[in-house]
């Protein structure tokens, strides 16, 4: 299912979003000149376990890399799929910031 989703970005509303239908699953943030803060993963429970949720957070990971960001997952859904990739993904987190 994710192969055919496009994450969108509104910057105006510090989103990442997908719209699937009648649903938007979405990711909020704040971004400073230094970090990327994700504070919610929203996935709508009829979505839930499709890889929505990852989808999203794979996009915030690449836009902090793009960008030379770093990453401070505050949402629990986003730090546990840091957690989940830490090798992958360790270099992204902010100074001093675990999951």
């Amino acid at each position: 299912m994710t192969d055919t989703l496009k994450v969108t970005h509104q910057p105006e509303d510090n989103l990442f979003l997908i719209n699937i239908g009648e649903n938007m699953a979405y990711q909020e943030y704040i971004q400073t000149k230094t970090d990327l803060v994700i504070i919610h993963t929203e996935v709508p429970r009829e979505l839930e376990g499709k890889g929505i949720g990852s989808l999203l957070a794979k996009n915030a990971l690449v836009y902090a890399e793009e960008n030379g960001l770093k990453l401070m997952p505050l949402c629990p859904f986003m730090a546990a799929y840091v957690r989940k990739h830490y090798e992958e993904y360790k270099h992204l987190l902010a100074p001093g910031f675990n999951v």
